[in-house]
């Protein structure tokens, strides 16, 4: 190893440790926090903000560290939420929490150790300097420095400061570092749950995808597949007539031009199945603003900026809200729905909700395994809650790409 690579090393681990100090800071910040939370009725609705923030600064650590260390922390899954109880029961934001702690405590003091380094030397050269000018002066060691002997102390203290620094912070940065990647990363546990969640979520999706095709194929079959035989039909019945009777062919062709008129309104019927044009034309929350505004139910709708999502992101989101809605409407006997969309941290969360009987069962038809299903092919997740007596709220999150 040269001499370089060495010294290019020592400075990227002084650095890295420098700026653990400001991690470490935000670190403590964000635990107090959520002491005061946890520990204080009143700021509670606080803590979902703290979440965020939290998720926020273990996102950006994992990048620094993995940049430090040459390799890549993997991340946990996308989290559907950041309300109360996603940040109780996710044991990622568990983990993240411990983090924050250690973060706060070790993480600080490792990085205030590569900061005093050479603040020891500034300071005790300093004083080696220009001590006559200084009365009272003093080493860190609290050594008085009145003479120049007392000021050949100074350097050495100052000496004993950059040695420290150069033998001690390379293996603590690496030491911070791989401690760092260690709790940042899933466990071994979550990794073996994720890896299960993958298997599940590729069935869900080849499941949707599968029950999309039937869908299509009998749109294409039942509706469309019969218009076209009967265009073809009246076409054959219009060149007999021609040959014997050609007055008799007009009320044939026109009946062959209603039947290709309404093959061309089936297929486009299937074609908006597919990808509603409403979401091209108008984006997402304009999409389901229509929805919203054609209810049978009197609705609202609350929306919050949204940018533009993927296409398939955008069309699951809007058939979820369009089956919310169908459902509410059709079982639901409620005055009122409320459709509130908005995207969080990388999440596009949906969340519909009405003030009817609930007792909503996906298990017999309702529509809502649909959902479930269209929804886990995204690697998402859906929460429906809909206890006798209502209210019944749909909320799924599909992680946005972003």
């Amino acid at each position: 190893m040269t001499v370089p690579t060495v010294d290019r090393q020592r400075r990227e681990a002084w650095r890295f440790l420098a700026a653990t100090v400001l991690v470490g800071c935000q670190a403590m910040a964000a635990l107090l926090a959520m002491v005061v939370c946890v520990g204080l009725v009143v700021p509670l609705p606080l803590l979902p903000r703290v979440v965020r923030f939290t998720r926020r600064l273990a996102a950006g650590e994992r990048d620094r560290v993995g940049r430090y260390l040459a390799t890549t922390i993997p991340p946990p899954p996308a989290a559907s939420g950041t309300g109360v109880a996603e940040a109780v029961a996710s044991p990622h934001d568990r983990r993240d929490v411990q983090w924050v702690a250690l973060q706060g405590t070790l993480g600080l003091f490792a990085g205030l150790v590569a900061i005093g380094s050479p603040a020891g030397v500034a300071q005790n050269l300093f004083v080696a300097a220009f001590w006559p000018f200084l009365p009272g002066a003093s080493t860190t060691f609290d050594s008085p420095v009145a003479s120049w002997a007392g000021a050949g102390v100074a350097v050495l203290v100052a000496a004993a400061y950059g040695l420290l620094g150069v033998v001690l912070v390379p293996p603590l940065a690496r030491w911070w570092a791989r401690t760092s990647a260690a709790r940042l990363a899933p466990s071994k546990r979550t990794l073996t749950e994720r890896l299960a969640e993958v298997t599940a979520t590729r069935a869900a999706a080849l499941e949707a995808h599968g029950a999309e095709l039937r869908r299509i194929e009998r749109s294409l079959h039942d509706g469309t597949q019969n218009r076209i035989v009967a265009v073809v039909m009246h076409l054959g019945m219009v060149e007999r007539a021609l040959t014997r009777d050609p007055d008799s062919a007009l009320p044939v062709v026109v009946a062959a031009r209603e039947a290709a008129t309404d093959a061309l309104a089936e297929l486009r019927e299937v074609v908006r199945a597919i990808y509603p044009p409403v979401l091209a034309d108008r984006g997402l929350a304009g999409a389901v603003a229509s929805l919203v505004a054609h209810c049978a139910i009197p609705c609202a709708l609350e929306e919050h900026p949204i940018p533009r999502l993927p296409a398939a992101v955008e069309a699951a989101a809007y058939f979820v809200v369009a089956e919310a809605l169908t459902n509410a409407v059709k079982h639901s006997g409620a005055d009122r729905i409320t459709v509130d969309l908005r995207h969080e941290d990388g999440v596009l969360v949906v969340e519909v909700a009405d003030d009817g009987r609930g007792g909503a069962d996906q298990a017999h038809g309702s529509g809502l395994t649909g959902v479930r299903g269209r929804v886990a092919a995204f690697d998402g997740t859906t929460s429906i809650t809909s206890p006798p007596g209502g209210p019944t709220v749909v909320r799924v999150g599909i992680p946005a790409g972003q």
